[in-house]
């Protein structure tokens, strides 16, 4: 070995070591110019574990703002509060590769308390890769505790994507991360209306509570708790506590997110809503319109708008001219619906290349966020000059026959919160809710009156283990009155390989007014129907209505997405083919209403249509104790001492007596 290359070596080893040392991750750079046909191999290494904000590594933060840019400090809003984390980092290490890499990601389970988790890559659609979807107990076992998990598939979709927990309240306490799909140079839809498509001018927000995601909802779901979010985060940052230093009585904040343009260029910008509650967020430019370009990773015609409204789970791109003086301007987000209750409000920073390094000027209120002008996905509203459904936008993504005149299958889902007695949190005898304040009533959010739980074993490959008792839906309950009982099961729709699928999702909401952005796995659906029909609607009412002719249809040019909000009062309609087999979660991503039970499981195709299992998958399962071994014989039953001793003396008995009757 020559001089050089042992130089090279340790080289590698001192940056190796100093890696450990620093508590830094293998993340391979995929971040670069695509190419047609030159994927790469991009392997992430994720660490999960239990954190808290404002730690012994933010030394003088925020009096010295320098210091909350430290390595693992997490300043978040200002509120100390404990946190999950993947390597050290709010929110976790960003994905952003070329269509068509292989992505690489080595999970580690070093979360504290020993419980399990998975991590589901939102977007992403897993042809050829399902048991890669990270649903735990639907595409696989959970990662147990002190354990790791190898994810590996293909960027096969371009777009904006994410990737977050999917167990437990992980995902609201900080495990989640943006995950970035770019098409070769070229390729791309919208080619020409910009000049930069950068990575850090990715948007991460989320609604933010002031404690640990488990204990506010233990607090809600059986006592006089709310779910009602005080602040929301921009890429992990943002202002809610103020601090003031003792010394002078200056008042100062942790620091928000800065993004910077040059003037006279145009910046394609992605916004990622990893928001948890029931909390639409409308997102809007201070002096500036912005041009709307692509949402869940499906591109559609551009539009200009001067604020748009993102719910959890959605995606948005959409391009900026920096055509404004060189100036500093605040990006507004004002919290809606429950994030409305307590006017959640955040703001960061436009800054234009040239202008100080200072706050913009203007005021910083929860009303200031209102945005006056055109509007692109408002909550709860009818379409009109000013306020755009997403089902108004026209795609550039094609249909294909999903779109075709008649559906395969149709299924009506009609959701809202139930009164129905749930025996995890309320009990018929002791505290029923007809007997309960108005205050500590758990009303169910449930999809047909029907409560999700998930089976014990993942039927995505342990399908053969589980017995068929355990699945319902709406019709195979029978007599059963789930108006009157809580209904809970396995919920589960059946479409065969290939079919044309509708759902047509009703918002009830005659109990509770309340949002719901359903988001599906596996698949990009086309938004070909939206409206509301009043203040409350029904099943019935829908189905009526969609008999008469009279629910509106766009089978030429229906927007694709993947997660899309269900007005109150009214109904979407969602077509997508069913050509990926396997088991898909469709759920409501709010993750309250997620962990009551509202969601179901898509089995697309039988058992043989079914992916091959790869190679010493983990399996998991109920287990009961067995007298066979595991060859089918059976385990040699021990005698107890007492056992032996009396059937000695039975023995010595029967001998003596024997004996005697010979003798005679």
């Amino acid at each position: 070995m020559d001089s050089a290359s042992v130089v090279i070596l340790c080289i590698c080893f001192a940056l190796c070591y100093a890696g450990r040392e620093l508590r830094t991750y293998r993340n391979s750079s995929c971040i670069r110019p695509c190419e047609i046909n030159q994927p790469r191999e991009c392997v992430y290494e994720f660490d999960l574990e239990l954190y808290f904000t404002l730690t012994k590594a933010c030394y003088g933060c925020p009096f010295n703002t320098t210091d909350c840019f430290r390595p693992h400090c997490i300043p978040a809003d200002g509120v100390p509060r404990g946190i999950l984390v993947v390597n050290r980092m709010l929110p976790g290490p960003a994905i952003h590769v070329c269509e068509g890499d292989t992505v690489i990601v080595n999970v580690v389970n070093d979360l504290a308390g020993g419980e399990g988790t998975s991590i589901h890559w939102h977007g992403i659609l897993q042809h050829g890769s399902q048991h890669m979807d990270g649903v735990g107990m639907v595409t696989q076992c959970p990662i147990q505790a002190e354990t790791s998990f190898e994810y590996r598939f293909i960027a096969e979709n371009p777009g904006s994507h994410f990737w977050h927990a999917h167990l437990g309240m992980q995902r609201t306490d900080g495990i989640f991360g943006a995950f970035v799909v770019r098409q070769a140079d070229g390729n791309e839809d919208h080619l020409g209306l910009y000049e930069e498509d950068l990575p850090e001018h990715t948007i991460v927000i989320n609604d933010w509570i002031g404690e640990i995601g488990i204990e506010r909802y233990a607090h809600y779901q059986h006592s006089d708790g709310d779910d009602e979010p005080e602040s929301i985060l921009v890429n992990g940052k943002g202002m809610y506590r103020e601090f003031v230093n003792t010394v002078d009585q200056t008042k100062v904040y942790t620091p928000v997110e800065v993004f910077h343009v040059t003037r006279g260029k145009r910046y394609r910008f992605r916004v990622i809503s990893a928001a948890t509650m029931n909390c639409p967020i409308q997102v809007s430019v201070d002096e500036h319109t912005v041009t709307m370009i692509a949402s869940d990773g499906g591109a559609f015609e551009k539009i200009d708008v001067d604020s748009f409204t993102i719910f959890a789970g959605e995606r948005y791109d959409f391009v900026l001219n920096a055509s404004m003086p060189v100036d500093n301007y605040w990006i507004r987000l004002r919290g809606l619906a429950d994030c409305g209750e307590k006017k959640a409000t955040q703001v960061a920073i436009l800054r234009y290349n040239g202008a100080q390094s200072k706050n913009p000027s203007g005021t910083i209120t929860w009303e200031d966020g209102d945005r006056e002008g055109k509007l692109l996905n408002p909550l709860n509203k009818k379409a009109n000059d000013t306020y755009i459904p997403v089902v108004n936008l026209k795609s550039l993504v094609a249909g294909g026959d999903a779109l075709k005149a008649v559906p395969d299958k149709k299924f009506y889902l009609a959701m809202d919160f139930n009164k129905v007695d749930n025996y995890y949190y309320q009990h018929e005898t002791y505290y029923p809710i007809s007997a309960t304040k108005q205050s500590l009533q758990t009303y169910m959010p449930q999809i047909n009156r029907v409560s999700l739980t998930l089976p014990h074993s993942p039927p995505l490959y342990q399908h053969e283990e589980l017995d068929e008792n355990i699945y319902c839906n709406y019709e195979t309950l029978g007599s059963r009155n789930c108006s009157r009982e809580f209904c809970e099961c396995v919920h589960r729709l059946k479409v065969d390989l290939g079919d044309v699928v509708e759902f047509i999702i009703i918002g009830e909401s005659v109990n509770i007014q309340a949002n719901h952005p359903m988001h599906i796995h596996g698949y990009r659906f086309f938004v070909v129907g939206m409206d509301i029909v009043g203040e409350t609607t029904s099943m019935e009412e829908i189905k009526q209505l969609d008999n008469e002719g009279r629910l509106a249809r766009n089978l030429v040019d229906p927007v694709a997405k993947d997660t899309v909000t269900v007005p109150d009062g009214g109904y979407t309609i969602v077509r997508f083919q069913a050509n990926n087999p396997g088991f898909w979660f469709f759920h409501c991503h709010i993750q309250f209403h997620l962990s009551i039970g509202m969601g179901l499981l898509v089995q697309v195709g039988e058992a043989e249509n079914m992916p091959r299992v790869p190679h010493d998958f983990p399996r998991c399962g109920n287990w009961k104790f067995t007298d066979k071994r595991s060859d089918g014989s059976e385990n040699k039953k021990c005698t107890s001492g007492a056992s032996v001793f009396a059937s000695t003396q039975l023995m010595i008995l029967v001998v003596a007596t024997m004996q005697t009757y010979l003798s005679q």
